[in-house]
């Protein structure tokens, strides 16, 4: 059996299948990996994180895919975590955008790995955080995550990275509208693919005029690019963005602040986290039941029967 110091050490030599493994210790939840992760955790805050969000269809896939090679391009290493939906079956992810990244995967600089929402309804998976963090240790440079696309519950990308790409389609249309107070409120930058369609020129002036109308944030215009993915055109103007945002960020102390309040949420996520499982417990779960029991009998209300598993919790 392979302890944690010998994961660790094949980790530390930069062994691709520790990583691979350590990874799936984080998702499962399984016992070693606090302890594990607390080990690693000292050789984070290194890889600059960038968030690819948007509707489905819009082609976040590919345009990873092509901005994960002009990275390459500068000799960065690149870590990816594609969000996808669970199956249903396995509650694992489906593989669809790892399918699609079989390209870049093949390159020892790019490291790609598909997580299951498992009905996060942020679009990011429970563990992606931690995934990130372990990429980060491991090396890499960039690491971009890439969330399942649900719409305006994509709100939490924002807090997981530095810099959050926004993509969206000509066909998005009416769509602007109802996106403007949620989605589109988290881009630093703005992504219309596959702009060789009809009306992109339209929807890239419609986004302007809605990102316009909500001003600078901190500092900050987010630009709006045209791209087409699937043939390489704007991902140069994409990354120049990028890059800016990221200058932008580390010049205003805003990079910091970013940092201090990633911090902040997985401290707070993981004491209610602990809390949750101190307070559910077998025995309060049997009261619970009994609970239930008597609220839908009419003898007490739910309300009251709260406030009986508290007092029980609280010894009183």
């Amino acid at each position: 059996m392979v302890t944690s110091d010998d994961l660790l050490k094949r980790f530390a030599e930069g062994n691709r299948s520790a990583l691979s493994k350590i990874i799936t210790l984080v998702e499962n939840h399984e016992s070693t990996f606090p302890e594990v992760l607390d080990r690693l955790y000292h050789r984070t805050g290194r890889a600059y994180r960038i968030g690819i969000t948007g509707p489905p269809g819009a082609g976040k896939s590919t345009l990873v895919s092509t901005l994960v090679k002009r990275i390459r391009g500068e000799d960065k290493l690149v870590g990816v975590i594609a969000v996808d939906p669970s199956s249903p079956f396995t509650g694992g992810a489906l593989l669809g955008d790892r399918i699609r990244m079989q390209d870049i995967g093949v390159d020892p600089g790019v490291f790609v790995r598909s997580m299951a929402t498992r009905g996060s309804l942020g679009g990011l998976a429970e563990a992606a955080g931690d995934v990130a963090d372990v990429m980060d240790a491991f090396g890499k440079d960039v690491i971009i995550t890439e969330t399942v696309g649900v719409g305006q519950c994509e709100l939490d990308v924002a807090g997981a990275c530095y810099t959050t790409v926004v993509v969206i389609v000509p066909e998005s249309g009416d769509s602007v509208q109802a996106m403007k107070a949620g989605l589109m409120e988290i881009a630093d930058v703005l992504v219309v693919n596959k702009s060789d369609r009809e009306g992109a020129d339209r929807m890239a002036r419609q986004v302007r005029a809605v990102m316009e109308l909500g001003g600078e944030r901190n500092g900050w215009n987010p630009p709006v690019v045209c791209t087409i993915a699937s043939e390489g055109e704007g991902i140069e103007e994409l990354y120049g963005h990028i890059e800016q945002h990221r200058n932008f960020l580390s010049r205003s102390g805003g990079l910091e602040k970013h940092r201090r309040g990633n911090v902040e949420v997985t401290i707070r996520a993981l004491v209610e986290n602990d809390l949750h499982r101190r307070i559910w417990t077998d025995r309060s779960l049997d009261r619970l039941h009994t609970l239930v029991g008597e609220v839908c009998g009419g003898d007490k209300t739910p309300r009251q029967a709260s406030g009986e598993i508290l007092k029980m919790i609280e010894g009183r």
